[in-house]
């Protein structure tokens, strides 16, 4: 925000720049000292600063951070029975016209998800190094006048410009694009970024437009030097999977409360920092939040939310600590994905399952396995990967739930045949309370 207003008195623009307690009382002050004869704003991005600001005498202008406006999803919402994404992302994909001949995608195909679940792969080089700016005078006015907090010392990889953010678009579409598709899920310790964009914190503030970002993209695609395969998995995440969770944030108000598996406990010692870990996975992911306030959404998913679930960590106190730890953390960001897709606390509202798996996913998607302690095919015993243990315990734990549940069926059915279901159990409890103290 500093350097916007620098950004635009440079511009001849006479800027008000105000710290105060209070958004609310920032806007008071605004108005007791200039009087102006109207005030107009862009849409706030959660609900409660909508009804900070309407509580003002303002006029509100559409915002441009979003592709499809919330009272278009809800009107694409009406009467269907359920809001799956894919369904969202197709709509979406043929009104904008990307990647589009007419009414069929870009070579008959609506996605490469098939193709975009590859391993990490053995050379990590094909990554490059991403970009970090030089950290100026402005740069340590501001962190000189922050509170102390958790976390390494910023050093430059986030940018606080426009200029600065195009210029990370402009190295992702440049160097990582073409290997975006196929990884995408991967997860390794020698990558922390791997392809990812990692332009979500400029999307979700306003320093990128989501349209110039799918635009560059399709570019590359268009001029030969980025797979369609890598392209439409971009695009997905863009005005798919960006595009729904915002419109179900503003049409389930409630959805923040949703907690049906009745998971109740709190936030592990090893999620923050009060203990560590010997689980290779989650010890790389939360030093990497902690070194840079972001992991990918892979990591997200197939570890923390994962690990929350078998766990059995209360959703909201999942969502706080989320919200507080990501730098591209938001409302809308976090209750959808949290209650709906992290931890299916909404009992299937938004996913078709709940994202949870044993060891063996892990194993495939990443090489955090092999030099750890715990093995991925135990379910028993000291060296039982928790994974393992917890996924079993999980489905023991809601086979009633998940039992109708047609992608959950055959775990169900699965673990009627194992033998060792009491011995899973019991060893299931050791580890919660292993993890409860901080101990595993």
């Amino acid at each position: 925000m500093r350097r916007f207003a620098v950004e635009l008195e440079e511009k001849g623009f006479e800027v008000d720049l105000r710290r105060s307690a209070t958004m609310a009382s920032g806007i008071t002050e605004h108005l007791e000292s200039f009087s102006p004869a109207s005030l107009i704003a862009t849409e706030p991005n959660s609900r409660r600063a909508r009804t900070m600001v309407e509580s003002f005498d303002v006029e509100l202008v559409r915002s441009n951070q979003f592709l499809c406006h919330y009272e278009e999803f809800a009107e694409w919402a009406t009467e269907r029975k359920s809001l799956k994404m894919e369904d969202f992302y197709r709509f979406t994909r043929s009104n904008l016209g990307y990647l589009m001949n007419g009414d069929e995608p870009e070579q008959g195909r609506w996605n490469f998800d098939a193709e975009n679940q590859e391993p990490p792969p053995s050379d990590t080089s094909i990554f490059s190094d991403p970009s970090v700016s030089r950290l100026d005078d402005l740069d340590d006015e501001v962190l000189d006048s922050l509170p102390s907090a958790h976390g390494a010392t910023p050093v430059g990889l986030w940018a606080t410009s426009r200029a600065s953010a195009l210029q990370r678009l402009r190295h992702f579409v440049d160097n990582e694009l073409p290997n975006f598709g196929p990884f995408e899920d991967a997860m390794t310790t020698d990558s922390w970024h791997l392809a990812h964009s990692v332009l979500s914190p400029y999307l979700n503030i306003g320093l990128l437009m989501p349209d110039e970002v799918v635009e560059a993209a399709i570019e590359k695609y268009r001029d030969g030097s980025a797979p369609l395969q890598s392209v439409e998995g971009f695009l997905r995440q863009i005005i798919g999977w960006r595009e729904y969770v915002w419109g179900l944030y503003w049409l389930w108000p409630d959805h923040v409360e949703a907690n049906d598996l009745d998971h109740q406990r709190p936030i592990p010692p090893a999620f923050t920092g009060e203990a560590t870990t010997q689980m290779r996975c989650v010890a790389d992911v939360i030093e990497g939040l902690q070194e840079r306030a972001y992991v990918h959404h892979i990591q997200r998913l197939m570890i923390l939310s994962n690990f929350a679930n078998l766990y059995g960590i209360q959703p909201k106190a999942l969502m706080d600590w989320m919200w507080q730890n990501y730098i591209d953390g938001a409302e809308w960001v976090m209750i959808p994905n949290v209650m709906g897709m992290a931890l299916w606390a909404d009992g299937g509202r938004m996913a078709t399952k709940p994202y949870v798996s044993g060891g063996a996913y892990v194993n495939r998607m990443s090489n955090y396995c092999g030099d750890c302690r715990y093995d991925p095919k135990k379910r028993v015993g000291p060296d039982a990967c928790p994974f393992t243990t917890l996924y079993w315990d999980f489905i023991a734990r809601h086979q009633d739930v998940l039992k109708s549940n047609h992608r959950m069926s055959r775990p169900v059915a699965n673990l009627k045949r194992l033998k060792d279901v009491p011995d899973v159990r019991t060893r299931a409890a050791e580890m919660i309370e292993s993890i409860a103290a901080g101990e595993l």
